[in-house]
């Protein structure tokens, strides 16, 4: 059977595309934390993000950090539908350029912060063989057409589907840290969030092969929309006519951030940060659209990112030795994503991660480092689609760090990500109102490498 199905997304869905963290947020944000994945009590200039409070343990003076890390995914989704050609699709992600920027300005008890960094979003998938449910609305037409006609009327159909995205979340934010007492720091902050989602594709040319006498005598594939035409069928004419989409999404949003630091003596320190919940509208700019609108010109969607509670611990067990641990927990469940306007997407709990890592001194310019991180997902099958979910995972991360000189420091590291899989069950109400159920498989493995560059004075 002839198929000519691509579906190319950049970052289409936030959720899909979050590479560490919760279902939305990226905690991928420095070349530390991909070489080590416990970063929450850092008192280093990633702490800008991780730990802002502990900012106040820098040296005096000037802090720059330069990071990007180069992302690899392939997603699997597997579909029990019994009229598609494929079975299963797989997507390749991939995301050359993901940086992140740190400053940081340190003079006695005051420290003020500041990075940039994509908060959510980011990357790119092809999947060469289309998605479930792109696919299946055209896939069902044979059998529509045969239970219509008679057995047999139809057999084949191809469909040329593209799709394309692009999404990021920019978040830049300013922190204020003051150190109480020599235990106790505290700081202040907040970040902005951009957003811009944009969304280009179409579909055309959908072919079938209806046996009919009068308007396809040949019994070969001839244009959809032409035979509906004919047929008398103004509905299917339109829905398998050409079609295509160009919408951009913007938005922007704030997060209050709020941190303690707690350094009891050179062995032991503690990280907590809360970010609260980010409001975020989308609002449609739409040049183009379906037949059946997916995206009405003015239109808003709510985005938001999920509150997220962070505490982190960092122990000497020697001098050249140090262990950290974390836990994280987004509170997912308040937050509001649309799947539609006003049409909230299913979140049965809240998501937690669980992080240990260490360094260990090889000498005094090396360290490596190797860390593990367990992150539990709490979204429900009612959250799941071939576009949008969200998996439990396992990720190892390994590297080290190397004093250049005295200020320059080059951080090198890699992380690899194992998904447990997901599945739920679906639907398709044909238009002989026949409902046909389906059974849909969701796993993914994920590889990042990354690079940092810190520079102080």
């Amino acid at each position: 059977m002839k198929q000519k199905l691509s579906i190319t997304m950049l970052m289409i869905s936030l959720s899909c595309m979050a590479f560490a963290g919760g279902i939305v947020t990226n905690s991928n944000q420095s070349a530390q934390y991909v070489r080590m994945l416990a970063r929450d009590a850092s008192t280093s200039i990633d702490a800008v993000y991780y730990n802002p409070a502990g900012l106040t343990k820098l040296a005096d003076g000037f802090h720059f950090y330069l990071s990007n890390q180069s992302v690899f995914q392939k997603k699997t989704i597997e579909n029990s539908y019994p009229y598609l050609n494929e079975k299963k699709y797989v997507g390749d992600v991939v995301v050359p350029a993901y940086p992140d920027f740190y400053f940081a300005y340190k003079k006695e008890k005051l420290a003020i912060g500041f990075g940039f960094q994509p908060n959510a979003g980011g990357g790119s998938a092809k999947y060469d063989t289309g998605l479930p449910s792109f696919e299946i609305p055209y896939a069902s037409l044979p059998a529509t057409l045969s239970a219509m006609y008679g057995a047999g009327f139809c057999t084949e159909y191809s469909a040329d589907i593209q799709f394309e995205g692009s999404s990021v979340f920019w978040g830049a934010q300013l922190n204020a840290s003051y150190a109480v007492t020599d235990i106790i720091s505290a700081s202040l902050g907040a970040r902005m969030i951009l957003a811009k989602n944009t969304y280009k594709g179409h579909i055309k040319d959908i072919m079938i092969n209806p046996q009919h006498a009068v308007i396809n005598p040949s019994g070969g594939l001839m244009s959809a929309s032409q035979f509906f035409t004919q047929a008398g069928n103004a509905t299917y004419a339109a829905m398998t006519s050409d079609q295509e989409v160009d919408v951009t999404q913007t938005g922007t949003g704030y997060t209050p951030i709020l941190g303690v630091n707690l350094n009891f003596n050179d062995k032991l320190n503690i990280g907590l940060k809360y970010e609260f919940r980010t409001k975020l509208e989308l609002e449609n700019d739409t040049k183009k659209d379906l037949v059946v609108p997916q995206f009405t010109d003015g239109a808003k969607i709510r985005s938001d990112i999920p509150a997220l509670l962070s505490v982190g611990a960092r122990y000497a067990v020697l001098p050249q030795l140090r262990i950290s641990g974390g836990i994280h927990y987004f509170f997912d469940k308040d937050a509001t994503i649309e799947k539609a306007p006003g049409v909230k997407k299913e979140i049965d709990g809240n998501m937690y991660e669980l992080s240990v890592g260490g360094e260990y001194d090889i000498t005094d310019k090396i360290l490596i480092s190797a860390g593990y991180l367990y992150a539990k997902t709490g979204v429900g099958t009612g959250y799941q689609t071939d576009l949008s979910h969200s998996l439990t995972s396992s990720t190892v991360g390994f590297g080290g760090e190397f004093k250049v000189t005295e200020k320059l420091d080059l951080n090198l590291g890699m992380l690899y990500t194992m998904y447990t899989s997901d599945a739920r069950n679906g639907s398709y109400t044909m238009a002989t109102t026949q409902v046909v159920s389906y059974k849909e498989t969701y796993n993914r493995t994920n590889i990042d490498f990354s690079i940092g560059i810190g520079y102080h004075f």
